[in-house]
């Protein structure tokens, strides 16, 4: 009778086990994985578009992750080891691997932890929900939302001359804006953390792509429906610095703190 007992217990941890939401401790297996940068991120929003590293090393490096063109020709998405872009006329496509990148992040995603909200949430809202997960104030996560969301809204830029270095934040009156309602997809993303800035782009980064992979861009606004969300565990992270005479000359002493929020909000507001 107390050995039946016992094995009930057992059985009874198991299952409570089973069905506790996973986070960066519970899961009892160290995170692991490399985030893989080429270029700088203040040098894109400083004004270095030229690209300079081919898509097909990028993806010797990761099958998820996100960027910009060469010469700013829209955005980048990186999903399931293609890589998609997105021009200012909304036009979305598979690129060519011999094109090259002035700046983009990637790698290979392996969720560590996996959840369903069962609600709808706006952007604010989702990204306070995402803070309660990702509770390592100082921790890398790749961060993978995928379903149903009732209203979408991205942007592209224009694509720039050659050897053009106009600041991005100058640029934001040349944004083209995408909305969508009722649409179906991915956002592919990142939060990082507060000492990666300037190298990468600190805080939550998101672009779209589309179930039918025909529209996509960087996320300006968002409201979910029904979503599931994965999270990848980074705990390196590596850059390819340019050998160009742009990049050896630019001035990266420069505060550019605001400059990168106006971009990632679409506005200087």
């Amino acid at each position: 009778m107390r050995l039946i007992n016992s094995l009930s217990i057992i059985i009874l941890a198991i299952t409570i086990l089973s069905a506790t939401p996973p986070s960066d401790t519970k899961k009892g297996i160290p995170p692991g994985g490399t985030l893989f940068t080429a270029g700088v991120g203040a040098g894109l929003i400083g004004g270095l578009y030229n690209g300079f590293y081919p898509y097909k090393l990028l993806k010797k490096h990761g099958d998820f992750g996100l960027g910009a063109p060469d010469k700013l020709d829209g955005e980048l998405m990186v999903f399931q080891g293609k890589i998609y872009q997105t021009q200012n006329s909304g036009k979305t496509f598979l690129v060519d691997d011999k094109q090259l990148t002035p700046f983009a992040m990637v790698n290979f995603f392996h969720p560590d932890i996996r959840i369903t909200p069962n609600k709808a949430m706006n952007k604010a809202e989702l990204f306070h929900y995402l803070d309660s997960i990702l509770t390592n104030t100082n921790g890398m996560y790749a961060i993978h939302i995928s379903g149903k969301f009732s209203y979408v809204k991205t942007r592209a830029f224009p694509p720039v001359k050659e050897d053009d270095h106009m600041p991005l934040a100058s640029m934001l009156n040349l944004q083209h804006f995408f909305e969508f309602t009722g649409a179906q997809g991915d956002l592919i993303g990142y939060r990082l953390p507060s000492f990666m800035d300037n190298t990468n782009i600190a805080g939550y980064h998101f672009h779209y792509l589309s179930q039918q992979k025909d529209a996509g861009g960087h996320i300006i606004d968002v409201k979910t429906e029904n979503i599931v969300i994965e999270i990848d565990i980074l705990d390196s992270y590596t850059i390819q610095v340019p050998a160009t005479k742009d990049f050896q000359h630019f001035d990266f002493k420069k505060n550019r703190e605001e400059d990168i929020k106006s971009v990632e909000r679409g506005g200087k507001n």
